[in-house]
């Protein structure tokens, strides 16, 4: 298992790359805790992922990106409102949710019409995403537990069991605030770090 100090090197985020590419589970720091990744796009890595956490494939996983234009890959019909959103925050902590790609092949977990897309506010989570492309991703813990934020707590959790794990830190962020923007008036799912009346006020601008 590959580990990477505080600054998280190139080598640490090329590893990570490979191990995405061969359908491994890698951790990542984000700008909220740490994040368990695979790349969705790989047959059988979304599987991987939802045994080692514990969590039912009902419980589908959001995605992150390094920017807009991944965005595309998973999602379609991305209204004048997500993009609104998507400028005025990102990278940050909002989660929009949009219409999913038809016939997309990324596995999530059970299919559903939407995909809940983010691109986070921390160097690492968009290298690697930048390399592999989006990210299926879950916080780092076993499903119904507490996030974990320390890499050396993520490796004792999972025991060996994670192809990578890049150390960023403590990583002990507020979560994100989630949007469904599916619609033509944006919705709140969740009240995160981002206050909901400055996603009003940007979603009317």
């Amino acid at each position: 298992m590959r580990e990477a100090n505080e600054e998280v090197d190139a080598q640490g985020i090329e590893a990570a790359g490979r191990a995405l590419a061969s359908g491994g589970v890698v951790a990542i720091p984000t700008d909220t805790v740490y994040g368990l990744a695979v790349d969705p796009f790989r047959p059988g890595a979304t599987d991987r992922l939802f045994a080692l956490k514990g969590r039912p494939r009902e419980v589908r996983l959001p995605v992150l990106v390094a920017g807009e234009e991944q965005v595309l890959e998973v999602a379609a019909n991305v209204s004048d409102l997500a993009r609104r959103l998507m400028s005025t925050f990102w990278p940050g902590a909002l989660t929009v949710v949009l219409p999913r790609r038809p016939h997309s092949t990324a596995d999530l977990g059970a299919g559903g019409p939407t995909v809940a897309v983010r691109c986070p506010a921390h160097r690492v989570p968009v290298a690697v995403c930048t390399i592999t492309g989006p990210l299926a991703t879950t916080s780092a813990n076993l499903h119904g537990q507490d996030p974990l934020t320390t890499a050396g707590v993520v490796r004792s959790t999972f025991a060996g069991a994670l192809a990578v794990v890049l150390d960023g830190g403590t990583c002990a962020g507020l979560p994100s605030t989630i949007v469904d923007c599916t619609g033509p008036e944006p919705q709140l799912l969740r009240q995160g770090l981002i206050p909901w009346e400055e996603v009003v006020a940007a979603a009317g601008a």
